[in-house]
Formats: structure tokens, sequence, C-alpha cells
């Protein structure tokens, strides 16, 4: 079935490619392929164009040897699927990429290159893909890279495929690099505010602490409560890896609250994990509940040293979450202050990215642009890109405003 389903998918990319070849000098009248999955990130980018290219036919494990850490599988098969799968044998997707509906393939975990709140510590999705399959905008097939970490010859181009949100080409099979389970893990809450959360990650970054993941956000003040720095929140960190390394670092986490006057809970491991899933998937309140119908939600990356972000215009006492100790970092705010969130963001040499739109604005908030601009010498390159892997535009959606 996978291989008939295959085989349709790259017959209808070889019939598009002869039309658009063929009106090489003419303005195409072939819409581009939208590549679907799940669905579980439509909301993300610029509004979705294009003729659906499904790969939900495309599912099945392919390999997997637990004793080699690598697994390969169609790329339309469900994330939550492969997790079980490696779970049975002790295993893990250590970039905990998100299924925002529970439909998330392994093919849209790659094409949009996500990571959960693992990512500072354990690396980014693209650090665990081995190589894949694809169909290019010339209808060819292509095996990229391959099964095992031994394998480094040449470009690493199956990485280029990460984050390109099926602007490239049609990921088929894919092949990822997987890890045993940690012995140990602790998570700790302590009640901090936002500038107390990043010197402690960064001061904790510098030691020997096992800490795998972090998450601070607001605890839901009034803005009559509301002064910069002022406003407490909760810092979840998780501490994973081996069972000495554990128990030493949350003494020492303990006995620094308690030399600082910090208030901290120990959480039950069954909760602990819970509360990881709903962030990584973004089930938390946070993620859910603006003040208003008028706040749209921001992703705002900046380097894990910068301090607290004062936007002008923008109220404090609005929702925040940070994750990545520190580097990447949401906030609830209107679509009138996009140009001072952007311009703060790229004061400190991050930038900002348009997640989700107000419930009033809707689509028209998009307007505004989703993503910062590229650079020049970026922006080249990405077209140089787009031209290279789809010369005719099969795949060129504008998803990612280029």
């Amino acid at each position: 079935m996978n291989n008939q389903k295959e085989s349709e998918l790259l017959e209808r990319i070889k019939d598009a490619a002869n039309q658009r070849q063929l009106k090489a000098f003419n303005p195409p009248e072939v819409n581009p392929f939208r590549i679907v999955g799940g669905s579980s990130k439509d909301f993300y980018g610029a509004p979705l164009k294009g003729e659906v290219l499904s790969t939900k036919g495309l599912q099945g494990v392919l390999s997997y040897e637990p004793s080699e850490l690598y697994i390969t599988v169609f790329a339309g098969t469900p994330l939550s699927e492969v997790e079980l799968i490696l779970a049975e044998k002790g295993q893990y997707l250590a970039f905990e990429a998100p299924n925002f509906n529970g439909q998330a393939t392994i093919g849209g975990a790659v094409a949009s290159g996500l990571s959960g709140p693992a990512r500072a510590t354990s690396g980014g999705l693209r650090d665990y893909v081995l190589g894949l399959k694809m169909v290019n905008g010339r209808a060819e097939h292509l095996s990229l890279g391959g099964q095992v970490m031994k394998n480094v010859a040449g470009y690493d181009v199956s990485r280029v495929l990460c984050g390109s949100w099926g602007t490239l080409g049609l990921i088929t099979e894919i092949s990822l690099k997987v890890l045993p389970k940690a012995l140990a893990e602790q998570t700790i809450v302590l009640q901090v505010s936002q500038q107390e959360a990043i010197d402690l990650l960064n001061a904790w970054g510098a030691t020997s602490l096992p800490l795998n993941a972090s998450v601070w956000h607001s605890a839901g003040q009034t803005k009559a409560d509301a002064s910069p720095g002022k406003i407490v929140g909760e810092l979840w960190i998780r501490l994973r890896g081996a069972v000495a390394a554990v128990r030493s670092g949350e003494q020492k986490i303990i006995a620094q609250c308690q030399t600082k006057g910090l208030c901290f809970e120990l959480q039950d491991v069954r909760d602990a994990q819970n509360f990881w899933l709903q962030h990584k998937n973004q089930d938390l309140d946070f993620y859910k509940a603006s003040i208003s119908d008028d706040e749209c939600l921001w992703r705002i990356s900046v380097p894990q040293k910068t301090p607290e972000l004062i936007i002008d215009g923008v109220d404090s006492a609005m929702p925040q979450c940070l994750e990545w100790h520190a580097g990447q970092r949401w906030l609830w705010a209107p679509l009138k202050n996009a140009e001072q969130i952007k311009t703060c963001a790229a004061a400190v040499g991050g930038h900002a990215t348009l997640w989700r739109v107000s419930k009033r604005g809707g689509l028209r908030d998009k307007e505004v642009g989703v993503f910062a601009p590229l650079t020049k010498a970026l922006f080249t390159i990405q077209k140089s890109m787009q031209r290279e892997f789809d010369p005719w535009g099969l795949f060129d959606t504008g998803r990612l405003e280029i």
C-alpha cells in the first residue's frame, strides 16, 4: 500500500513538473502543492494555499534497530505511534517534537523542525536526522544521508529539509537517531520573577547540573500588580540523567533555594510528566487564553542571557513564558505592537515571529508579516536553494513569505 501511495504521489508531482516546464516562459496555471500530514500546524506561517498533497497513506516502520539507536519510518506515520514504539524499548525522541492536535506525523515534525522543552540541552530536531528520502520539484526521488551516525561524507543535505515547511519538496521516508530514556528524572518548581529565572538559569548553565529543560510562565497577575521584574511566576526545571547526578543536582538546588529564601516544590513524577507533555503540545492554559480577543501570541528568539524584555507600548502584565533556558520566549500582545516587538527582539540579536493570530483579527493579522525580514544575503541563499530543489515552483506556497 505504501509503495502504491508513494508511486501515486510521485506521478502527481511528475505531471505537475511537466506542465510547469512546458509553461516555463508563461505565467503558470498549475497550483503549487501544499503538503499535508496531520494538519497540526496549519495555523503557522502565511495563509495556506495550493493543492493538497497528503502523506496520510505513507505510514509504517521500515526499520528499527534499538541496539543501533535508529528508526526509519514513512513520513505519514503518526508521531504518537513512533513514540509508542520507542517507549516499548525504553527509548525516545530526544527532540520532543510537539503534537498540537494529536494528529501530527513524523514527516510534519521534520518539515517544521520544531523541538520541545529540552532543545537547549539535547539539541534540535535537525541534530537527530540521519537521512531521508524526498521528491523534489523536478520529480526526482532522492535519497539523502543514511541510517547511522558514521555516514558523514559530503554535505548533510537531509538536514536542509528540517524547517523547510514543505517548500523544497515532499519527504517520503525518514531515519532518526533515538536515545535510551534517562535512568532518573526530577522536576522542581520555584516561585520567582522572570529576571530571577533568567539569572538562575544562566548561573546553572555554567555548572555541572543535569539541567535538561526549563519553563517559566507568569502567574496571571492583573495589570494593577504588574511592573517589570516584579511579577512572580513559576519556574519549572527538569533534571535528567544518571541517578547520582540527578540526586546531587536536586540537593544543590534545594540548598540554593533555602539560602536565597525562595519557595520551591518537588513534583511527583507523574504530575511532572503530564506538565511537560502539556507544555510540549501547548495544551497549558498559557497557550490557549489571551487577556482579550485582541492579543496575538508571539514567539521570540533571543540569546539566553538577554534580560527581561521591556517593549515599548506592551504592558508588562501581558502573559509571558520562557523556555530553552530563556532562549525562546512567548508573549501575548496586540497586533498594534508588532513593530515594537520585532524591533526589540532585533535590538538584542534575536527575532520575533507571529505564532498565533488574535481571535478578533484572524488571518488579517498576518498582513503585518509573520516573520522577521531576512537579510539580503540570507534571502539570496533561500531563493537559490528553492530554485535548486524546485525550479518550477511546484512547492512555492509562499508559506514562509519568501
